[in-house]
């Protein structure tokens, strides 16, 4: 990976997507986050290693992580800060909004909405659906309350907003290289055909099957299991607009670099979806609080779920497998409980630390 040697700052590209990287901050306390920027995280003294050379925010292979020195990964805080900083940027402080999208030319997902279908998420009966429609409000994502935007803690709330089954003939396949621009521009597409609605505060995640390379580094060996970002669109009647977005390749199609190793949680239902929700639960928490690479991070340039990458605390059995949280949804929401294991997340109180759920 070619190293850079300049502080770190998202910045766009004219005509291309906009940089934009995850970097988090401290407070001691998740209602008295210090404002202040440590010298570390305003000017970074190492080139941070989650950031590639276009700008973004790369989630790392599992075997990149575990070749880390243990001493260089990233740590814990002290008695006056977590270990991880805000810099003054946005977050998703009233609700993170999430749309998917299946781009392929066949099925990716077991029980994913039916080719060309679009709009309402309960058309998606996947497991990745089954995730979305647990995550806001469970003690997992009560993690990023820790955060703030400066003054207000973010709200425990995931809203799946809408899907969308993109698939074709012409759609990615096999080894097709797709690009950042391919992929802004395949979403201005969908805002200004009406399969997807633009907003500012959605984050819309980019599903490919297979070995696609999604973002040109996912080949033998990848360079990366996943990533978010963020570029600008031209949308009818809107003009031109920032769009989130998380690049989201087929992770069960290299299990030694981007699985977790252990046996599915949820059985044979569906073994490369069990396998993805680990890394998009990590993308959909450092968009929460990094939206544009201007919040919250540490004085290596490391995000909040880069902090806990690939760990997983305490597991219990599920289904033949091996999970770690238990999630049935918002408040009174009458969802079914169901267990998934994913990575822990960095917990933005005391000292900081690594955390299931609270």
């Amino acid at each position: 990976m070619l190293r850079l040697s300049f502080p770190v700052h998202r910045f766009a590209i004219a005509g291309t997507a906009v940089a934009s990287f995850v970097l988090a901050s401290c407070s001691e306390s998740p209602n008295s986050p210090s404002r202040e920027i440590s010298p570390e995280g305003a000017s970074l003294s190492q080139t941070p290693d989650v950031m590639d050379p276009t700008g973004r925010h790369v989630f790392h292979t599992k075997t990149w992580f575990e070749n880390q020195a243990r001493d260089a990964k990233p740590g814990g805080g002290t008695t006056t800060n977590t270990g991880i900083y805000y810099h003054g940027g946005p977050v998703l402080r009233t609700a993170t909004n999430v749309v998917t999208i299946y781009w392929a030319n066949g099925t990716i997902y077991t029980g994913q909405p039916a080719a060309g279908d679009y709009g309402v998420s309960s058309k998606d009966g996947s497991l990745i659906g089954d995730f979305l429609r647990r995550l806001g409000g469970s003690s997992y994502f009560k993690i990023n309350t820790t955060y703030t935007d400066g003054t207000h803690p973010i709200a425990n709330v995931v809203n799946y907003t809408g899907t969308w089954s993109n698939i074709s003939a012409s759609a990615p396949s096999g080894t097709d290289n797709v690009t950042d621009a391919d992929m802004l521009k395949m979403l201005q597409d969908g805002f200004n055909s009406g399969k997807i609605t633009y907003d500012p505060n959605t984050l819309y995640a980019i599903f490919t099957s297979g070995t696609v390379n999604l973002g040109s580094g996912y080949t033998s060996p990848p360079q990366y299991c996943a990533y978010h970002y963020h570029g600008t669109v031209t949308v009818t009647g809107l003009g031109s607009k920032t769009v989130l977005y998380a690049a989201m390749p087929y992770n069960a199609a290299y299990p030694q670099y981007c699985t977790s190793g252990f046996n599915p949680a949820n059985g044979s239902r569906d073994a490369g979806a069990d396998y993805e929700i680990n890394t998009f639960a990590h993308e959909i928490e450092e968009t929460t609080t990094d939206m544009m690479g201007t919040a919250w991070f540490d004085h290596r340039g490391y995000e909040n779920a880069d902090k806990c990458a690939w760990t997983w605390g305490t597991t219990f059995p599920s289904n033949g497998g091996t999970a770690n949280v238990t999630m049935s949804g918002q408040l009174n929401s009458g969802l079914s409980a169901m267990n998934f294991l994913i990575q822990r997340n960095w917990l933005n109180s005391g000292s900081g630390g690594c955390s299931n759920g609270i």
